[in-house]
């Protein structure tokens, strides 16, 4: 058999389906394993089955109808839309900090509460700030290396969320958007000659902002210094390198784990890779780190397919948060940057981000399964 039919049954076969049972798996995994572990700290806390882990499983129920609306929502048909849901996204970054609707909790005006759960709006906001950028960019792509079409007015809509995000306050939030904002740009063609002046302008003032915030100034130099602040400051940080260490490689086993036991605050949430690797060991915290990079390796090399710009971004957005909220997860609860809480997608406790990282999940698997099975030409029958 020649090597071009070889490779031509292959697409057809196995290359169509291989990226999206690869993502798949990936997320199995890491779904899996969240719920796992939260059924094991729900035992420790003496609420089993009825604690995070009933909950988490009912929200992942929404999670996969939502999931479902975004296979089946056609995106280049209600491209238009992209506008108005990115209005709302602002709208609801605004209704957060009016006192009254949006919940403060310890000091922070981020959620709001709509009966059987609280919203994290930002959570929301993320669905129309890619598709508004998206949608913007394949509009005015001829003049991407424009100043004011291709850089100035991008950065004026990446602003607002930044904005109104660091209000709430939630620095590190706004940073990720600033982050998946700034790599959009870059992905979309703006000139390195305006993006770079403008990351090390806006990063020296976002230090400065930290540095004249004491909580957060506080964060950075116990970050610093773990050891010594490790009963102040950098107790979280603390608390979870040990856990890490109790579980050496194969782990102290599912329940057996002490950190969960109010040790580690924010257990199920912010931190719970330490208890993962507390309790199932450096092979498997190493696996969820290998999930999150199969998943972004293949959705990036997936991205060639892409048939146009605003596809393009959409699918590299949805990406970039969810790879990024990861890595900056992970490398808070291992040290590696200051701590800030921000959840670990697909396995954390959590309704509205489990939610939204669902429906990008199915915005890219949507993307993907198109560009891998076009629309079909059926030769013209003899004599038509």
């Amino acid at each position: 058999m020649h090597t071009s039919e070889s490779q031509r049954i292959w697409d057809y076969t196995v290359g169509r389906r291989l990226p999206i049972v690869l993502l798949g798996l990936s997320v199995l995994f890491l779904n899996g394993l969240g719920l796992i572990v939260l059924l094991s700290i729900g035992r420790a806390h003496g609420t089993g089955l009825g604690g995070y882990f009933l909950r988490q499983s009912l929200w992942m129920g929404v999670a996969m109808t939502g999931f479902g609306i975004s296979l089946i929502f056609d995106y280049e048909k209600w491209r238009k839309a992209s506008w108005w849901i990115g209005i709302a996204g602002i709208a609801l970054l605004i209704l957060v900090l009016v006192p009254g609707i949006g919940m403060k909790i310890n000091g922070a005006r981020r959620w709001i509460d709509i009966g059987p759960m609280n919203m994290q709006v930002s959570d929301v906001a993320k669905i129309g700030y890619i598709l508004c950028l998206a949608q913007y960019f394949s509009i005015i792509q001829r003049e991407r290396a424009h100043f004011f079409k291709g850089f100035l007015l991008p950065c004026v809509m990446i602003g607002i969320f930044f904005g109104l995000i660091l209000l709430q306050p939630d620095f590190g939030t706004a940073l990720l958007f600033a982050m998946v904002g700034g790599v959009l740009l870059f992905l979309a063609g703006a000139s390195l000659k305006y993006l770079i002046p403008t990351a090390i302008t806006g990063g020296t003032l976002f230090g400065l902002a930290i540095a004249h915030d004491p909580v957060r100034s506080a964060r950075i130099l116990s970050f610093l210094d773990v050891e010594g602040n490790r009963s102040e400051g950098a107790y979280q940080l603390w608390q979870g390198i040990i856990g890490f260490g109790a579980g050496g490689v194969n782990g102290v086993g599912l329940g057996n784990g002490r950190q969960q036991f109010s040790f580690l605050p924010e257990a199920h949430t912010d931190f719970i890779f330490p208890i993962i690797g507390e309790e199932l060991g450096l092979i498997v915290t190493l696996s969820v780190v290998a999930a999150f990079a199969l998943f972004f390796l293949v959705t990036w090399h997936q991205l060639q397919k892409a048939p146009n710009l605003y596809q393009f971004l959409l699918v590299s957005g949805g990406l970039l948060f969810i790879t990024m909220q990861a890595m900056v997860n992970m490398g808070v609860s291992t040290g590696c940057l200051p701590t800030k809480g921000m959840s670990l997608p697909f396995i954390s406790y959590g309704g509205s981000n489990l939610v939204v990282t669902y429906f990008l999940f199915g915005i890219i698997c949507r993307c993907i399964w198109k560009w891998n099975n076009p629309p079909k030409i059926e030769p013209r029958e003899m004599g038509a």
